[in-house]
């Protein structure tokens, strides 16, 4: 495993991060894909193992209990000063917004929620899981540097936002002597880009990390033609951010299988070589030990600067699709079903 520092902070991540949106209690969560807790446990230690030392989750993942299982499981595996965690909290809700609940407040409720059930003091890196319009963002960021202030994360980080948004968020954390976003988690693939539009450009300036979630498509990038799993069967949310795109990703994606025969490689390690030469620390989910075992692989792997012009030349602009897609003001009145966990 290699590492690498966190954008503008001192913690020294592993370049994958394990993803852990899988984990948690099928009964009481929206995907019927998730891993129940043993499974979960084996995973985590394995990634441990193979010197993943980085871990994301969030507040809303399978009610809760992807955070419980976490933690449960780092308590036994690990010492908590060897790895780093984050997790993630939602905009207020319509009933917080009524009875006059401040994002301040908001922010600390969440965050103490978190910790109980993670089982642990801090959280080495707290993340914006998606743009509030209806709350100031000078609330958000007294909010969060309140946070750091108290001992309770140490960086914070922002995801499923715009360039100018991190910008301006991070500007008036500079004006007001608040804790700046050290780091952002967007939708960024082989197959979706849009990133490298502004947002790719605004991190290499400023030092921000960038963390991006989907980095194999929902599974789309490591599986090869006619293969399946529960979760490309079952997952709806991503079929809506791939389907109106497959017959064009799908070039990508043939491409991806004929470099990993080329190489002698899996399609997993040829995806995120790729991605790994893009940013810091790639979130990849895991519901199966050999999952983080092909993420950790692709570490090793290097392309050329030929492999991955021919990766890279078949990609045609797309439109903003799943959280993005409805990251405007006018969505911002609505009750939106990405709110706990949908990425």
């Amino acid at each position: 495993m290699l590492y690498t520092k966190l954008g503008n902070s001192d913690l020294t991540v592993s370049r994958i991060c394990m993803g852990c949106m899988g984990f948690g209690d099928a009964r009481t969560g929206q995907h019927s894909w998730t891993v129940d807790e043993g499974r979960s446990r084996e995973i985590i230690k394995r990634g441990l193992k193979l010197g993943v030392n980085f871990f994301d989750t969030a507040v809303g993942y399978q009610d809760g209990t992807s955070e419980q299982f976490l933690g449960r499981a780092l308590r036994d595996f690990a010492k908590r000063e060897d790895v780093v965690v984050a997790t993630k909290f939602v905009p207020r809700s319509q009933e917080e917004i009524a009875a006059g609940i401040t994002g301040q407040r908001h922010i600390e409720k969440l965050l103490d929620t978190s910790l109980r059930r993670l089982g642990m003091d801090y959280v080495d890196l707290y993340i914006y899981h998606m743009w509030d319009y209806s709350t100031p963002i000078y609330d958000i960021m007294e909010g969060l540097n309140n946070a750091v202030k108290a001992g309770k994360a140490r960086y914070i980080g922002i995801s499923n936002c715009y360039a100018y948004q991190l910008a301006k968020a991070n500007a008036i954390a500079g004006q007001n002597g608040f804790a700046k976003f050290v780091s952002v988690q967007g939708h960024y693939n082989l197959i979706f880009r849009e990133e490298e539009r502004e947002m790719a450009r605004l991190c290499a300036e400023d030092n921000i990390a960038m963390t991006p979630y989907s980095a194999l498509a929902g599974g789309r990038l490591s599986k090869r033609p006619g293969e399946t799993s529960q979760r490309l069967r079952e997952d709806t949310y991503a079929k809506g951010k791939y389907d109106a795109t497959a017959e064009q990703d799908g070039k990508i994606i043939r491409r991806t299988e004929e470099l990993a025969d080329r190489r002698g490689v899996s399609m997993t390690e040829v995806a995120l070589a790729w991605l790994l030469t893009k940013v810091a620390a790639p979130v990849v989910g895991a519901t199966k030990p050999y999952h983080i075992e092909g993420a950790a692989r692709a570490v090793d792997l290097k392309l050329d600067p030929g492999e991955a012009a021919y990766l890279e030349e078949p990609y045609v602009p797309h439109n903003l699709v799943g959280v993005m897609a409805q990251n405007t003001p006018a969505a911002a009145g609505r009750k939106q079903a990405w709110s706990l966990d949908q990425k």
